[in-house]
């Protein structure tokens, strides 16, 4: 065997074009009890593989999805700014609706969880075939539940806001107004996040990159211009605040929906959409794999986004400046996520392809170097929250109180980062293999139960303020990372799960 280190496929592969290798496609398959990296703390890697082609193989994939999820957390930051500039009121209504926004957007997140898993176990079996009736099938259930979800969502968009705790009537309306037209995105950009999700599957996630890169260059542009009605190119376009952030981010996504569209129907590339070839009727047991995988992920979101409404509405209470100030520090905080879920693609990919491989043992490599990647990373970050929270505060707001109490939070957020890392990158692994239900309870019970509760005690009974909700924020991510540490230095994650199509080959 060739150890050299290998890349990734980071062009789309046709049938007959020579694929170019990760470090598990040259090695052979092994078997479902495959002993060659056993022990929970054993750094020992398989034979003939070194840290170098594993560490490798974990940034070609990671760094195109880290660098996409950071640019696409960029421009909600550049949203966010546009939209303090505004006003408080603005920044607060914004906050409110996006909760309940990633609520409804939860059942794709899920699908996209149970794609990318079997996509990811097609193609290490190097089943084209499998690996394309995965990805329809993903589209035809994102289809029908993204309609649901706009119809629903935009009808209720006013009740929701005031589920969130809307502390005014002028805040509770320009956080529906808001809701509305972000549901009218909907379809777009969940037929966009089923595509990424395929594609990173395989290895493809440059790709995703670059469509993504055009739509967030087209959000950024339209959120200054609509936002505060600009005149450029001779036209004077309407000031229309908060309304125009929203209608800004979904045009937005339809230009990345459109790109990818166009991507993924050209015929030569690895996975390609056919209308005349049948993918799109519905298959029972591709879906019930996808489903499988995919509700315990579903519930997980759901049950956590319950819990964020639970937490949000305690912070709610605490007044407009307050609520405000927390909206900027979460979305500080939300950028520092993408470095944990940026690895965790990886990891998801490259865990999904060896145990298609019957690679356990690699399984286990790429996801122990991946959350060590994570951890040091992650530190970096931490370091940047410490020296200059109030500096990253200060581009939102120019009230000296909320960057001194910002500042003073995002101090909070450095401590926990090479944690929350961890937990992100060592889920992800765990969801490639499946492994969606255990995950799901442990984030469920911290988010549902343990930060709501912590939350209601700091704020109301030790009269903590936002600090308070704060500290119940650490602690729930420091207990989840703990959970999530136990189940995976169990090994049980790696054979949790097997698709029918699996069953149907043994038999």
């Amino acid at each position: 065997m060739d150890n050299k280190s290998k890349a990734v496929d980071t062009e789309i592969e046709a049938p007959k074009q020579k694929v170019i290798p990760i470090t598990l496609d040259r090695l052979e398959a092994g078997t479902d009890d495959h002993e060659g990296f056993t022990s929970k703390f054993s750094k020992k890697l398989p034979e003939g593989v070194t840290n170098k082609m594993i560490y490798s193989d974990i940034i070609r994939i990671g760094w195109p999805a880290l660098l996409e999820l950071l640019l696409i957390q960029l421009t909600g930051m550049f949203d966010q700014i546009q939209v303090g500039k505004i006003g408080a009121v603005a920044l607060a209504a914004v906050g409110l609706a996006n909760v309940p926004k990633f609520l409804l957007n939860t059942a794709v997140m899920a699908l996209n969880v149970g794609v990318t898993a079997m996509v990811a176990r097609a193609r290490g079996r190097k089943d084209r075939e499998q690996a394309q009736k995965m990805m329809h099938q993903g589209y035809l259930m994102t289809f029908i539940v993204s309609i649901i979800i706009t119809i629903g969502g935009y009808y209720a968009s006013e009740l929701m806001i005031k589920m969130m705790g809307a502390p005014d009537a002028e805040t509770l309306r320009a956080g529906t107004e808001y809701m509305e037209i972000i549901c009218l995105g909907t379809l777009p950009v969940a037929m966009t996040m089923t595509t990424s999700a395929a594609l990173r599957a395989v290895g493809n996630s440059r790709i995703s990159l670059y469509y993504n890169l055009i739509s967030n260059l087209v959000n950024i542009f339209l959120n200054w211009v609509l936002i505060n009605g600009i005149k450029i190119f001779g036209i004077q376009f309407p000031r229309m605040e908060i309304r125009g952030a929203a209608l800004a981010t979904i045009i937005g996504q339809t230009v990345a929906f459109v790109i990818a569209f166009i991507v993924i129907t050209r015929p030569k590339s690895y996975l390609c959409v056919y209308f005349n070839k049948g993918y799109f009727k519905p298959d029972n047991a591709a879906m019930s794999d996808i489903i499988k995988i995919g509700v315990p992920a579903c519930v997980e979101q759901l049950i956590m986004r319950v819990g964020m409404i639970l937490y949000t509405r305690i912070i709610a209470s605490l007044g407009t400046e307050l609520y405000a100030t927390h909206t900027i520090c979460m979305n500080i905080l939300s950028l520092s996520f993408m470095l944990g879920q940026g690895i965790a693609v990886s990891s998801t990919s490259l865990v999904g392809q060896s145990l298609g491989k019957k690679r356990p043992d690699m399984a286990e490599a790429y996801s122990k170097r991946s959350q060590t990647l994570g951890f040091y990373c992650a530190t970096v970050i931490a370091l940047m929250f410490a020296f200059f929270g109030k500096g990253l505060v200060g581009l939102y707001t120019t009230e000296a109180d909320m960057i001194a109490l910002g500042g003073k939070i995002l101090l909070f957020v450095a401590v926990m980062q090479p944690f929350q890392a961890s937990q992100f990158i060592l889920a992800g692994s765990m969801r490639g293999a499946g492994d969606t239900k255990v995950v799901a309870i442990i984030t469920s019970v911290t988010t549902l139960l343990l930060r709501p509760f912590l939350a209601y005690a700091a704020v109301n009974w030790l009269n903590l303020s936002l600090e308070g909700a704060w500290y119940a924020t650490i602690i729930d991510q420091l207990v989840r990372t703990i959970f999530i540490y136990i189940r995976y230095n169990s090994g049980k994650w790696k054979n949790s799960f097997r698709s029918r199509s699996e069953v149907a080959a043994q038999e």
